[in-house]
């Protein structure tokens, strides 16, 4: 019986005279593998990794579809990386695309247009590693979210989280400094909301845009200096963050569900070698053959449609990338007119406040588990993940969260939205600017009342069993309906959680009460108000006899 809770079973083979004796390259590869292993111990490793157990759920293959995306996205780029050319210098396109042919462009477009048009397979690359980045981007926040609503970033998982993080910022500035390198009229505008930004930083922001674009918008570099940023900088930092990231998922372990025979001692799934290692050969083929035929078949970034950049046209309905949306969104939910002038400088708050409420929310997000942590006061090591009704004002938290980026992600197309739907762009942005308000608390309020219905509904029915629809006359003539009991699995998952309670006020070694207690003791009760306990023993044997 292995760590698993799975049986196998070791065979051993028998030499038999009819045994073939080892071939000259059998012995030369035995001969290549023990001069290796004498020197560098991989053995040891190879049997350690092969005896890591991952869990059989399907929730935790969004961290797989994040890792082979990735790879995805290096194998395309690499190609791409063969025929682009980064310059902004000014030439006239003479490619096989007729519409534009003859045009004063950059050289980068004109590049991105060959790519596209000339290169074999180009327009396919293109599409695979435009896909590919949107996928990879995608998987990152929906493997988060799994993460977060499952408590799995508890100790001592909170620097994984960190990490995976680190990891979802990552992935959103590589995918926007490769959504501007083909300097066309659509990453052109994104480019210049980006220096918008920047310039309404009082003091410095001027002197940031010039130094960033080399001199007054678009200048002359950005286009090299982005394109380093995109193949060279931003993607070692990636591969050494996931590096460390997996790196101390072997070691911690992983999270799993709570069942019969399952601990924080002990993980119940499948080891790497050969049963998982053999799985995620096949899923990887699977979802890079899912991301060739999306890009085979439906067409992203119509670069040719969109001209090369100009800063006189902008074309109506520009949208950037879902993921950079929330960012721009932002800013368009800001009331007009914030803004002042103080000491000789203009101090735009309608850039300063997206700026900081978006800083905010990324470093709440980012230090959550610590901040978790400090509330309830939890300082145990966890492996089973929390079922989200069992955490209501986790959940709640986490609901209001993707509400408050929803509302802002679909900011960013209220022209998109006033056109489609025939309505005014002031009544989409009022009404949005109000979602982002009482959207937010309404899902907070809404999300923790039916989490602790449900809680309420799981006490119910491992106290009294399930409906069976049965109906039984009694001997008195009552009717009543027979409740089946619960089997071993079901039972367990719906009574395997513990119960917390609010922090205790109490003096420090002076023998005061500090501020901080208080304030602590303040969230405490917020956190665990309103909860639910577990079925106690006495209370199952109780409903179990009756």
């Amino acid at each position: 019986m292995t760590a698993a809770g799975t049986t196998t079973a070791a065979t051993t083979a028998t030499p038999t005279s009819t045994d073939a004796p080892p071939t000259a390259g059998s012995r030369f590869t035995g001969a290549v593998a023990n001069y290796i292993d004498e020197r560098t111990s991989i053995s040891g490793l190879v049997k350690e990794l092969g005896r890591k157990i991952f869990p059989d759920h399907w929730s935790f293959m969004l961290g797989e579809v994040a890792i082979y995306s990735f790879i995805a996205i290096l194998l395309s780029g690499t190609f791409l990386t063969l025929f682009f050319d980064p310059s902004m210098v000014e030439v006239h396109y003479e490619g096989s695309y007729d519409p534009l042919k003859g045009i004063e462009m950059s050289a980068a477009y004109a590049s991105a247009l060959d790519i596209t048009f000339d290169i074999r397979g180009g327009l396919l690359m293109r599409q695979v590693h435009h896909w590919a980045a949107l996928l990879f981007v995608a998987s990152i926040g929906l493997h988060m979210l799994r993460v977060f609503f499952t408590g799995a970033f508890r100790k001592p998982r909170e620097l994984n989280w960190v990490i995976g993080f680190v990891l979802f910022v990552l992935a959103m500035a590589e995918g926007f400094t490769g959504y501007s390198l083909p300097d066309d009229l659509l990453s052109g505008n994104g480019l210049r909301i980006i220096d918008g930004m920047v310039k309404g930083i009082p003091v410095i922001g001027t002197w940031t845009s010039w130094l960033l674009f080399g001199g007054e918008f678009p200048g002359t570099v950005i286009v090299g200096r982005l394109y380093v940023l995109h193949i060279m900088l931003l993607p070692a930092i990636l591969i050494a963050a996931l590096g460390v990231h997996l790196l101390l998922m072997v070691i911690n372990k992983h999270t799993q569900f709570a069942g019969p025979g399952r601990t924080n001692s002990n993980v119940v799934g499948v080891p790497v070698m050969p049963v998982f290692a053999a799985k995620a050969g096949g899923f990887f083929f699977i979802v890079f053959g899912t991301i060739v035929l999306i890009a085979s078949t439906v067409t992203i970034n119509p670069i040719w449609n969109y001209g090369p950049y100009d800063p006189s046209p902008v074309s109506a309905g520009t949208q950037p990338d879902w993921y950079i949306g929330f960012a721009d969104g932002a800013l368009r939910l800001v009331p007009p007119g914030w803004e002042f002038v103080l000491f000789d400088h203009t101090w735009t708050i309608s850039v300063l406040a997206p700026m900081a409420v978006l800083g905010g929310f990324l470093v709440l997000v980012m230090f959550y588990p610590f901040i978790e942590a400090w509330i309830t006061g939890d300082k145990r090591e966890h492996h089973i993940a929390d079922r989200p009704r069992n955490a209501p004002t986790r959940t709640a938290i986490g609901a209001a969260g993707v509400t408050f980026y929803a509302v802002l992600w679909a900011a960013a197309s209220s022209d998109i939205i006033a056109t489609h739907f025939k309505l005014t762009i002031e009544g989409v942005t009022y009404a949005l600017q109000a979602l982002l308000i009482f959207g937010t608390l309404a899902a907070y309020l809404i999300t923790k009342r039916v989490c602790l219905a449900l809680q309420a509904k799981d006490r119910e029915i491992v106290l009294h069993g399930v409906e069976s629809g049965r109906i039984v006359r009694m001997p008195g003539g009552e009717y009543i309906e027979v409740h089946e009991k619960l089997d071993e699995y079901d039972r367990w998952r719906l009574v395997d959680f513990e119960d917390y309670k609010p922090l205790m006020i109490r003096p420090n070694a002076k023998g005061k009460i500090t501020v901080g207690q208080r304030v602590r003791a303040v969230f405490s009760r917020w956190f665990f108000e309103d909860r639910i306990s577990p079925v106690t023993k006495g209370e199952l044997e109780s409903g179990e006899h009756h």
